[in-house]
């Protein structure tokens, strides 16, 4: 695995944040932390603690090692990894399970009749669906994700291949559509911090990241403006190749990992960031922040206030 509240096709443009600290009547959720793929429980340390210590959030992160991934490799053995039509279970049941656990734990730390918020990073994010559909969403009020690919690739593109194996056709088709509503808000976020290339050739629709309308709430960053040559770098040709195996498409932005259009679900609440690049690992909070590196983090934390 490589792994709106406006109509879905309506704008909302967003040019600052909303600090945790204004809300008056802020009464903060405790939060279950979906680890991504290969990612540890040990990659979002210093996310629990900024949203411990700055905005109050308790939160619970699964205990998942980077070896406990190698289990995902018993698909191999199902015929259908071969034919593109894996299901969830069983190779799966390990991280769910986890995740089931990390919930039990969260709702220990609930205020009489709370809700847990979830936060899905990555892979985790459409695992976060999956896990609703499985488990039932009458403790859960929230569910925000974070650079997920939640779209499987298109079929039939010469050259890409679902990494997912069918995992992400099997939660587009069996998992709840994404809702914004006062019982359970589905908020999305994905991060501009490249745009990639196709692999030949230049690509000619080359334009800043400030300039590029999309149809969904973009939060500007008017420090970050950003410019491109027209000849795509060498980098973002080879981050490209990645874009095109998870939405088709090469000359995209996303976040390094993850193209925007991919990590957005129609009917929910989608968010864009400048500049965010897609993991905790290889991040660093000035030059290459991620989404849980503070500065960023303060763009979605009043998500998980009510």
């Amino acid at each position: 695995m490589s792994l709106l509240p406006t109509p879905p096709h309506s704008t909302l443009t967003v040019t600052s944040t909303i600090p945790a600290s204004t809300t008056s009547l802020a009464v903060p959720r405790p939060a279950v932390i979906l680890p991504g793929l290969g990612n540890n429980t040990g990659d979002y340390k210093d996310l629990v603690l900024t949203l411990r210590e700055v905005y109050g959030v308790p939160s619970v992160v699964p205990k998942v090692s980077r070896v406990d991934w190698l289990r995902n490799a018993a698909g191999l053995l199902d015929p259908n990894y071969w034919r593109g039509t894996l299901r969830p279970r069983p190779v799966l049941d390990w991280y769910l399970e986890r995740v089931d656990e990390a919930v039990a734990e969260a709702k220990l730390l609930l205020a009489d009749d709370g809700k847990i918020s979830l936060i899905g990073h990555s892979a985790g994010g459409w695992l976060a669906r999956l896990y609703l559909e499985e488990f039932g969403t009458s403790n859960i009020s929230l569910l925000l994700t974070l650079g997920s690919p939640h779209l499987a690739p298109p079929k039939g593109l010469p050259g890409v291949i679902d990494q997912t194996r069918g995992l992400l056709d099997y939660v587009e088709k069996n998992c709840a559509s994404a809702v914004y509503t006062p019982e359970l808000k589905y908020i999305c976020v994905a991060g501009r911090y490249i745009r990639g290339a196709r692999l030949v050739g230049n690509s000619n629709n080359l334009i800043p990241v400030d300039e590029e309308p999309n149809g969904s709430e973009l939060i500007k960053d008017n420090g970050n403006k950003k410019s491109l040559s027209a000849t795509p770098s060498l980098r973002a040709r080879f981050i490209g190749q990645g874009y095109k195996q998870v939405c088709g498409e090469a000359d995209v932005w996303g976040d390094g990992v993850v193209p925007e259009v991919s990590a957005h679900l129609e009917g929910a609440l989608n968010v864009s960031l400048d500049g965010v690049y897609h993991s905790p690992v290889g991040s660093d909070d000035t030059k290459r922040p991620w989404y849980g590196s503070p500065s960023v983090l303060e763009k979605w934390a009043h998500h998980l206030l009510t």
